[in-house]
């Protein structure tokens, strides 16, 4: 999968389009290749292609890059959301394709697949977006 671009310019846009190639994967808890994802899997993996290095776990992702406003959320930024009863940080992650969309991995429909923003469930959960968009060398 020789979609990196490493040593260009950071393409949000390209890094959300590759991502959405992964529609329909299966969910995999702690799955972090195309024969299987979980949320934080899907994002690291995507984001390794273009030479960036994004950490493991959602907590840890929601840690890095730069926040973004709701209305400056750009396609390739980091979209997350506390799906836990308890507690008040981040425990879901997707990518943001544009038009108030994202991909993202959830256990609950067992593939990777498009969601918005704005529906009741997502909307209510959402804690934040970052921009990562860093190149790391090699």
């Amino acid at each position: 999968m020789g979609a990196g671009l490493l040593g260009h310019r950071f393409d949000g846009l390209a890094v959300a389009q590759y991502a959405m190639g992964f529609r329909g994967v299966p969910y995999r808890l702690g799955g972090t290749d195309p024969t299987g994802f979980d949320c934080s899997g899907l994002v690291q993996y995507v984001f390794a292609q273009y030479g960036i290095f994004v950490p493991r776990v959602v907590e840890e992702q929601y840690e890095i890059g730069d926040k973004v406003k709701p209305s400056e959320i750009k396609p390739g930024d980091l979209i997350f959301f506390n799906t836990q009863r308890w507690g008040h940080g981040a425990s879901h992650v997707g990518i943001a394709i544009g038009q108030d969309s994202f991909v993202h991995a959830p256990n609950s429909s067992g593939v990777v697949r498009v969601e918005t923003l704005g529906s009741g469930y997502w909307g209510e959960r959402y804690v934040g977006a970052r921009r990562v968009t860093f190149l790391t060398s090699n």
